[in-house]
């Protein structure tokens, strides 16, 4: 693949020469220079080369790229129009017709049509179209030689309920000026435009003809600064800017008004801070409304302060994070979920994996004694009336306060082997109990907390010879009276559930 950039002579040799500049430059020669004359110009230093015309392929116009890929050009299929009766040759009238109208037939059935890498660069004939391909609804036209946002819409325009678009990897040049053709694309709901070197300028002058738009794919382009959408993209759903330079995490201020944006992703776009400074800590902010799914993965976020401010998003449920500077300053993978679900309280889901509530709960008991000492040094108290830690402790941990209200305070003896981002790992003092047999007397044993749910049930069968397998296992908090939270997950260990000393796990079979 590669675009032409020069159409000549190149003396000494005869002949007209194609200057073309490969999308591949490891494929080139040179610059476009030759014998110091520069006949083009290259992005890559040895990005160009010459050839001659005959060695170039220009393309092939959409429905013969269709027919080529379902089988059903115009080539016979072999099949003869003569049958022979006995020693008499019968000939079929109108075979011909009535194949061409089978090729109508099953053309104009298609719904899902993908032609990608069939070298599709023109439209073709007007009107040919929607003549034969008269159900489509979802077009792949990604990596082939479309060189216009023209060519693209000389295609839509004749695709009458056009729902999805694929027209990733052709290189395009896009309208300078805004160009309102929403009957063309009044259906597209779905528009990827991938590796297309589309700028936002350009989108936002394409946007006013996409009114229905609720998927839009802008990856790997020259999205290097963005501008507010005024009365475009704003039935948006899905934004997906990965692999563009953004850098600045405060561009997202520009598009954090769009009212129906639901997922937002942002894979290695060089972001290092994010911050809604329209509220304070406690408060949702204005900023993202419908915002459910973040994705801010490969990034360069160093500082928790960016991860407490998602807290503020109103509509978060799911959120990817891996891959950030910050991931580095704790290395227990564990530990490290825990102060994230801990520090965004409407999460769900963490890097695709599910939070359950019995997680959560764990979780934030956790960070709040871990930072319990942190708190207490920094003017926090179990009196609510001297209760006034300072700005620089709130500002670290503005969740500690509604973490307090929910759970209590924590109370000093908790405190005392606590360190700071680490989980306790001591020896409980659990008792067993079998409820629904009376006859077994409770049993009081002294268990580690990092001991799998997998091997305290290993443990009860040597106890009561009752296989593993048959046992379910519960726990009663002596805080939490009257509920009962189910130890579910064999894999998981006793401080998953935020089990404590002198709790009573139920044992039952």
């Amino acid at each position: 693949y590669g675009t032409v950039r020069y159409v000549g002579s190149v003396p000494p040799a005869a002949g007209i020469w194609l200057g073309v500049e490969w999308d591949d430059p490891q494929r080139g020669k040179h610059d476009g220079t030759y014998e110091g004359t520069q006949y083009f110009k290259c992005r890559h230093p040895r990005g160009g080369s010459f050839i001659r015309p005959n060695k170039a392929n220009f393309g092939v116009d959409f429905l013969t790229a269709v027919k080529d890929r379902y089988g059903l050009d115009d080539k016979q299929d072999g099949t003869e129009n003569t049958l022979m009766f006995g020693k008499k040759t019968v000939e079929f009238v109108g075979v011909d017709s009535i194949a061409e109208q089978q090729r109508q037939v099953r053309l104009n059935q298609l719904v899902d049509i993908s032609v990608r890498e069939h070298a599709v660069s023109r439209a073709g004939q007007k009107e040919e179209i929607s003549r034969t391909c008269a159900n489509m609804r979802h077009i792949n036209l990604s990596k082939n030689l479309i060189s216009s946002w023209e060519t693209v819409t000389a295609i839509a325009s004749q695709v009458q309920n056009l729902e999805t678009l694929n027209v990733s990897e052709n290189k395009m040049k896009f309208p300078s000026t805004s160009t309102s053709l929403s009957s063309v694309f009044s259906k597209l709901r779905i528009l990827a435009l991938n590796k297309t070197e589309i700028t936002w300028t350009e989108v936002l002058l394409c946007a006013s003809g996409w009114p229905a738009l609720e998927e839009l794919y802008l990856t790997s382009n020259n999205i290097t600064v963005l501008e507010r959408p005024d009365n475009v993209l704003q039935t948006l759903k899905v934004l997906d800017l990965s692999d563009n330079q953004l850098l600045d995490g405060n561009q997202l201020h520009l598009i954090a008004h769009l009212p129906r944006l639901e997922q937002l992703i942002l894979r290695n776009t060089g972001i290092s801070s994010i911050h809604f400074p329209d509220v304070g800590f406690g408060c949702k902010t204005k900023m993202f409304p419908s915002l459910k799914h973040l994705a801010i993965n490969d990034n360069k976020i160093s500082q928790w302060s960016s991860i407490n401010e998602l807290d503020k998003l109103p509509s978060l449920r799911s959120l990817q994070c891996h891959n950030n500077p910050v991931m580095d300053t704790e290395k227990n993978p564990e530990t490290l979920r825990q102060l994230i679900i801990a520090k965004i309280s409407q999460l769900e889901v963490l890097n695709k994996s599910e939070i359950p509530p019995a997680e959560r709960k764990g979780a934030e008991l956790d960070y709040r004694k871990i930072f319990g000492n942190d708190w207490l040094a920094a003017g926090g108290h179990w009196n609510p009336e001297k209760n006034k830690p300072n700005e620089e402790f709130l500002a670290a941990h503005p969740r500690y306060p509604a973490l307090c209200l929910k759970y209590g305070a924590p109370e000093e003896g908790e405190l005392k082997s606590q360190q700071p981002s680490t989980l306790k790992n001591q020896l409980l003092t659990l008792t067993i109990k079998c409820p629904e047999r009376p006859e077994q007397k409770p049993v009081e044993k002294k268990l580690p907390e990092s001991m799998t749910i997998q091997k305290v049930k290993g443990l009860l069968y040597r106890l009561l010879k009752i296989p593993g397998s048959e046992l379910k296992l519960s726990y009663r908090s002596s805080k939490l009276e009257g509920k009962e939270v189910e130890l579910d997950n064999d894999l998981k260990p006793l401080q998953f559930y935020s089990i404590e000393d002198g709790d009573c796990v139920l044992v039952r079979w």
